[in-house]
């Protein structure tokens, strides 16, 4: 059973009781990202959810880690472009305990001056990290190509420049802004009462003010370009990708139809092609990021530099097929029942069933019922996906990020474009 609240500080509490288990998935959903954020403080958002777990007034970094290990329970955090979640996960008995130290983190950390220097090394860390990482970083340099200028294209970490000019007034100014009872949803499932847990929530966040929402600003613009950086790799990575739609489009299930025909799983075209029939890659997978007001389509691949021209070449021949020609009724019910599979075995656990509730209600503002989803799959159509193929898949906005020995090969005859785009 799923149930809502929202409390006089705004602060949204959404629940699902799943009476077979016996531990409950909670999550604190801050509506405030690194979109949100002015450019010069890129990746604060993230810095202060490192902070947040370096000491409050009624517990040190030590206390709150022993609570937890005392309790069986695990405490996580992750930052995002337009929000923060933390979570944990507990055993249904300990929840008064989790609750009080969640609302804690999030209401009364100290911000201490040594600490924060101690995080800033951390994060200076992470960041260099992600550059070492020909994976993570071919994706953030994508970001940053197609969605240039706007505050969606910039990591969520930061830069090394932006997170090294942060002072301790800024967190502070950001924090109190953002961290308010209107930019707050509160999920759980699993063994729980709904009123049980608004009444923890109430008492436990009771002087948070609600404040003003967040505002995300303007959409993206979408570009069109090429861009290339040497880096000493064996490999040729690159991020080939689009336009996709915002999390709350009427054809998001289509889209998720689509990317899994084109590069989700072991028997997706790309895969078939580029792996299977021509060796050419060891991974090659496609992906549909969905933001409030905007989206990407990105198919990502690491090859030898030789195999680099023929790779491209051949995803924007799958590209221009998808637009071409029908996907055939027996290629749909593979896809759906794929999807359907999927989502079904992702909500085996407590810990999805949080996050999409939570996702939900940002995004949607309700929750949306299972079997509503499951029924929105088998009405897709190939005409519905012949027909968000020729509106995602246009040359305008198409762009290609290359990492790694790119000066092995010539791109100047690369043709980046998809082709004759008449359904």
């Amino acid at each position: 059973m799923i149930q809502a609240t929202t409390l006089d500080n705004g602060i949204r509490v959404i629940t699902e009781q799943i009476p077979a288990v016996h531990s409950v998935a909670l999550g604190a959903w801050v509506t405030a990202g690194s979109r949100h954020e002015a450019a010069t403080q890129t990746g604060i958002s993230h810095f202060i959810e490192h902070m947040l777990f370096r000491g409050t007034e009624r517990r040190s970094a030590l206390t709150i880690a022993r609570e937890l290990d005392a309790v069986g329970g695990c405490l996580n955090a992750f930052s995002s472009s337009e929000h923060c979640c933390y979570y944990v996960k507990t055993l249904a008995s300990d929840l008064p305990q989790v609750v009080d130290l969640l609302a804690d983190l999030l209401q009364s950390s100290r911000f201490d001056f040594d600490e924060i220097e101690k995080e800033r090394r951390v994060i200076l860390n992470e960041i260099a990290q992600v550059e070492d990482a020909a994976d993570d970083l071919v994706h953030d340099l994508f970001n940053e190509l197609l969605l240039q200028g706007h505050s969606l294209s910039r990591p969520v970490c930061g830069s090394e420049s932006s997170i090294t000019g942060l002072e301790r007034e800024d967190l502070l100014a950001f924090y109190h802004q953002h961290y308010c009872g209107t930019n707050l949803v509160i999920a759980a499932a699993g063994c729980l009462e709904h009123g049980h847990i608004v009444d923890l929530v109430a008492a436990a966040f009771s002087t948070l003010p609600s404040g003003a929402p967040t505002d995300s600003g303007r959409p993206p613009r979408y570009n069109h370009q090429l861009a290339q950086r040497t880096k000493g790799l064996e490999q040729l990575h690159f991020c080939l990708g689009t336009k996709g739609l915002a999390q709350n489009s009427a054809d998001r299930i289509p889209l998720h139809l689509l990317n899994s025909l084109l590069g989700r799983g072991m028997s997706s075209r790309l895969f078939q092609s580029i792996r299977e029939k021509r060796g050419l890659a060891y991974s090659i997978f496609s992906y549909a990021q969905c933001h409030s007001d905007a989206g990407t389509l990105v198919v990502c691949a690491a090859t030898a530099p030789d195999d680099a021209l023929e790779t491209i070449r051949l995803v924007l021949a799958e590209l221009h097929d998808l637009r071409k020609n029908p996907v055939t009724a027996q290629g749909l019910l593979a896809t759906q029942n794929q999807l359907k599979g999927s989502l079904l075995l992702t909500l085996e656990g407590t810990d999805q069933r949080m996050i999409r509730l939570a996702q939900n209600e940002i995004y949607l503002r309700r929750v949306v019922p299972i079997d509503e989803v499951l029924r929105g799959i088998d009405a897709v159509t190939v005409d519905d996906l012949l027909r968000l193929a020729n509106k995602l898949f246009t040359d305008d906005t198409l762009c290609l990020q290359l990492l790694g020995p790119v000066r092995q090969v010539d791109f100047s005859a690369l043709d980046l474009t998809i082709g004759d785009l008449s359904p």
